[in-house]
C-alpha cells in the first residue's frame, strides 16, 4: 500500500511539474512497472486513480494521456514576469477533486444541519475533530476552548476590539509584521507599540520591559515562519516568551498561520510551553487548502472565552466549508496533502538558497537560511534606494514586495529588505530571479 501511494504521488508530481506535458502519452503500464520496480497491477491501479481524478485520460488500444488543462486567471498574467510577490498558494498543487468529493460527502452527512444557521462557536463535530488535529502540533486543548472563525483575520480583529481580563488596552506587535493586521490596528485607533524583530530574533530584555510596563494586553507574534521575514524563534526564545507572559499576566496572540508547512518537528509553538494559560493560538487553513474557504480556528484561555463569545454572537462561518474540511481531515487527505505541498515548497526554498549561494556576494545582501514555509527576505544595505530598485526590477520582469509596508506608520527603526515568496515560482524561475535581483542590488550600491 505504501509503495502504491509513493508511485501515485510521484506520477502526480511529474505531471504537475511538467515532466509529462498536457496531451503527452504516458509510459505503457508494462514500462512504468519496470521503472518503478512494481507489479503491473499497481501501475494499473495508479493510472485508474489518476483517470478518476481527471489528471489523465485513456484512449482504447493506444494508452494514457495527460489531460489538457483549461485556462485560469494566470493566463492573463505576463508570462515573462517572475512572481516573488504573490502569496497565493500554488494552484496546480491543490486537491480540487479530493475536496470536491469531501464537499459532496459533507452535503450528504450534514444535509439537515445545512438548513440551520449553525452555532457561533462552529460545527460541534468539526471542533472535536480539531482537538486531535491540533494535538499533532502540540496544541492540546478541549473542544470547549476552540471557536471556529471566518478565517484567521476575524479572530485577530475580535481580539483587538474586546476587553481583556488584565485590564489593559495596548497591543504590542513585532516590527516588521503582518501588514493587513497593522493597518487594521491603526485604522481602529487601537493603542499599538512596536518591538524590533530581525533574522537574529528578538531582544527578550526589551520584551520584558514592555510586559512589565503594565500597558500591554497582548503581544502579537508569528513564532514560526514569520511573515515577512520567514524566520522562526528558537526553542529558548519561545520558552522565554511564554515564561514572561505568565510572570506579567500578558497574553500572547500566536498566529500560527504557516504551521502545516513546516518540516522541523522540533519547532513547537509557544502554546506548547504555556499550555494555553496565557497563549491564544490562532490556526489558519488558507495556506494549506483554499483561501476562499474562509475557515480559521482559535484556541482561547479559559478567561477569554466569555468576552470573545460576546463579540462573536453570530454563526457567520460557512457550515458547508466546516463540514467538508472535517471530512477532509478525518479521511487522512489533509495529512497526505500537507506532506505533499510542504515538500513542494521546501524544494523551492532549497532552490532559492542554492541560487543565493551562487550569486550573492559578501556584504551585498543578508539572506537567512530558511528551509520551510514560503517566505524569506533579502536584507539590503541602508544606502540602497528601494524605489529605484523596484522600478529596475519591474523593467526586468521581477515582481517583489518591499519591506516598508510591514511596519507601523510611526515606527522609525526600519530595516530595508525585499520580501520573497516562492509559493508560485518554479525552481528555474527562482534561479533567474535571484540572479537579476543580485545584479540590480549591485548596480544600485555603486
Amino acid at each position: 500500500m505504501k509503495k502504491y501511494f509513493s508511485i501515485l504521488s510521484d506520477m502526480e508530481d511529474k505531471i504537475r511539474q511538467g515532466t509529462y506535458h498536457p496531451g503527452q502519452k504516458l509510459p505503457s503500464v508494462r514500462s512504468a512497472a519496470e521503472v518503478y520496480g512494481c507489479s503491473i497491477s499497481t501501475i494499473t491501479r495508479a493510472y485508474a486513480e489518476l483517470e478518476k481524478r481527471h489528471v489523465i485520460y485513456s484512449v482504447p488500444q493506444s494508452g494514457f494521456y495527460v489531460v489538457v488543462k483549461p485556462g485560469d486567471w494566470r493566463d492573463n498574467r505576463d508570462s515573462k514576469m517572475i512572481y516573488f510577490a504573490t502569496v497565493l498558494p500554488d494552484l496546480d498543487a491543490f486537491p480540487y477533486l479530493d475536496f470536491q468529493h469531501c464537499l459532496n460527502k459533507a452535503i450528504d452527512i450534514y444535509k439537515y444541519d445545512l438548513f440551520t444557521y449553525g452555532d457561533p462557536l462552529g460545527l460541534e463535530s468539526f471542533r472535536h475533530t480539531l482537538v486531535s488535529h491540533l494535538a499533532n502540533d502540540q496544541v492540546f486543548t478541549k473542544a470547549e476552548r476552540i471557536i471556529v472563525t471566518s478565517g484567521a483575520q476575524q479572530a485577530l480583529e475580535i481580539l483587538a476590539k474586546m476587553p481583556f481580563p488584565n485590564g489593559r488596552e495596548a497591543v504590542l506587535v513585532e516590527q516588521p509584521s503582518y501588514d493587513r493586521y497593522l493597518r487594521f490596528l491603526e485604522r481602529e485607533g487601537t493603542p499599538v507599540y512596536g518591538i524590533a524583530r530581525t533574522a537574529a530574533g528578538i531582544d527578550l530584555q526589551e520584551l520584558e520591559r514592555w510586559f512589565k510596563s503594565g500597558k500591554i494586553k497582548f503581544f502579537y507574534t508569528m513564532s514560526r515562519y514569520h511573515n515577512p521575514l520567514g524566520t522562526s524563534y528558537s526553542v529558548d526564545e519561545r520558552k522565554a516568551i511564554a515564561k514572561l507572559a505568565g510572570k506579567y499576566d500578558v497574553f500572547i496572540l500566536e498566529d500560527d498561520y504557516m504551521a502545516d508547512l513546516g518540516s522541523d518537528r522540533q519547532m513547537d509553538p509557544i502554546y506548547a510551553s504555556d499550555g494555553g494559560e496565557h497563549v491564544i493560538y490562532v490556526k489558519s487553513f488558507s495556506k494549506i487548502i483554499f483561501p476562499g474557504l474562509r475557515v480559521g480556528a482559535i484556541v482561547l484561555p479559559e478567561r477569554l472565552l466569555k468576552p470573545f463569545y460576546a463579540y462573536k454572537i453570530y454563526p457567520d462561518t460557512s457550515l458547508l466549508s466546516q463540514a467538508a474540511l472535517e471530512v477532509y481531515i478525518k479521511n487522512g487527505m489533509y495529512e497526505r496533502h500537507k506532506h505533499k505541498i510542504g515538500s513542494l515548497y521546501a524544494s523551492r526554498m532549497l532552490a532559492l538558497n542554492e541560487s543565493v549561494e551562487r550569486y550573492n556576494e559578501p556584504g551585498l545582501m543578508e539572506v537567512p537560511d530558511i528551509r520551510s514555509g514560503i517566505y524569506t527576505h533579502f536584507k539590503l544595505r541602508p544606502e540602497v534606494n528601494v524605489d529605484r530598485l523596484l522600478k529596475r526590477l519591474a523593467e526586468r520582469h521581477i515582481s517583489v514586495v518591499p519591506g516598508k509596508g510591514f511596519y507601523l506608520e510611526n515606527y522609525l527603526e526600519r530595516e530595508k529588505f525585499l520580501r520573497i515568496s516562492i509559493s508560485q515560482t518554479q525552481p528555474e524561475h527562482i534561479d533567474e530571479g535571484v540572479r537579476v535581483i543580485v545584479e540590480e542590488v549591485k548596480r544600485g550600491s555603486r
